[in-house]
């Protein structure tokens, strides 16, 4: 569980999607050279393995953006971070000593992003050398090329992370914005990112157990892609005892083997549904499952919502597996409160098909309802 440090960060508390919006507004105005002066720093504030710079990855591979890659906590000396002296001729065809940029530096022109990770790692004497690159995007003798975007990782202060505290001359030359791990956008990206089906059910299940020591969405996504190759899990429970050991945190590794022998195998998958050529056998299938003497409303809940992570991930949907959408969501063991946030998330969706499905007058109907 979370342990109880009273943490500090900066700017708002805000999903990964959130973060992803904000950078992309940033980049795009950076990228079109909206910006007279050298556009201001994003810092990205966060706990361990929440997925900072896993965010500043995606959206330069997205943008067709050249990323660099900086690391301070790395470095010794100040000529690790300015460059070495050489001696060179000036304009008159005098020797003079400049700074040659050093090698994780950008040479040509962007769209580019420059990501200083972790950078309050590093110690106070290289904290003190990047505030004129963050000010005006050069060091020394060098300078970062046009239409590059310089974005930080941070972990927070007033907690147990070993990091140094930057005052405010250092903090105000930045823009700061807090991530916080959200379910329902991490299921979003585990899905497009092709992480293991039953790794997404199982954090979908246990979204509490996350916030861990060891545990966290980066060990979590390392123990998933270590068991894809295990088609039954049950099968080799001890070699994937070991794997979460590995990893994660005693009480996740319980709660997982618990679920992979007991719990995965009622699960029925989003594609079961949508592609049923009978879906009266599948409503069977469910109603068997969740209809018993204390109502399983876990399943139902974990059900619904893979089904919408699915749906968002798909790029069209025939007639056929819409119309086994519709029946689902009118299936009558469904509570209301389970069936009106799913309309209600397939109305928000980003896919037109989909906003047009809420059209439909039986799933209208569930909306309506659940706003009256």
């Amino acid at each position: 569980m979370k342990r109880p440090f009273d943490y500090i960060t900066y700017g708002a508390s805000s999903s990964s999607e959130e973060v992803a919006r904000l950078l992309r507004f940033m980049l795009e105005s950076t990228f079109r050279g909206d910006y007279r002066e050298p556009p201001v720093p994003v810092c990205i504030w966060g706990r361990h393995g929440i997925g900072k710079t896993q965010v500043v990855r995606d959206l330069a591979r997205n943008l067709g953006a050249a990323f660099a890659y900086l690391a301070p906590a790395q470095f010794e000396e100040m000529g690790d971070l300015v460059g070495m002296p050489q001696v060179v001729a000036d304009a008159q065809g005098q020797n003079v000593s400049r700074f040659a940029p050093p090698d994780w530096a950008p040479r040509e022109e962007g769209p580019g992003i420059l990501l200083i990770d972790d950078v309050n790692r590093a110690d106070d004497r290289i904290l003190r050398g990047l505030m004129q690159l963050l000010q005006n995007y050069e060091l020394v003798s060098w300078r970062i090329p046009a239409k590059w975007h310089i974005i930080l990782t941070a972990n927070p202060d007033g907690g147990d992370y070993s990091v140094t505290p930057m005052d405010d001359a250092f903090l105000t030359r930045m823009l700061h914005i807090t991530l916080e791990w959200n379910l329902d956008a991490w299921v979003r990206w585990a899905e497009r990112a092709g992480i293991d089906a039953r790794g997404i059910a199982f954090v979908q299940a246990y979204p509490e157990l996350v916030d861990g020591t060891r545990t966290t969405p980066r060990t979590l996504v390392q123990f998933f892609q270590s068991i894809a190759p295990i088609s039954d899990l049950t099968k080799d429970l001890a070699l994937v005892r070991m794997l979460a050991e590995g990893c994660l945190d005693p009480e996740t590794t319980a709660a997982f083997l618990t679920f992979a022998r007991t719990e995965l195998e009622q699960l029925i998958s989003p594609a079961e549904i949508l592609q049923a050529n009978d879906f009266q056998a599948v409503a069977a299938r469910l109603r068997e499952r969740v209809v018993q003497p204390v109502k399983r409303l876990d399943i139902l809940s974990l059900t619904s919502s893979r089904l919408i992570a699915h749906l968002e991930k798909g790029k069209g949907w025939t007639p056929a597996q819409l119309a086994n959408l519709e029946q689902f969501l009118l299936l009558d063991f469904i509570p209301a409160d389970i069936r009106f946030r799913l309309a209600q998330s397939l109305a928000n969706s980003s896919q037109p098909l989909l906003r047009d499905f809420v059209g439909r007058p039986a799933i209208g109907t569930i909306l309506l309802e659940g706003l009256s």
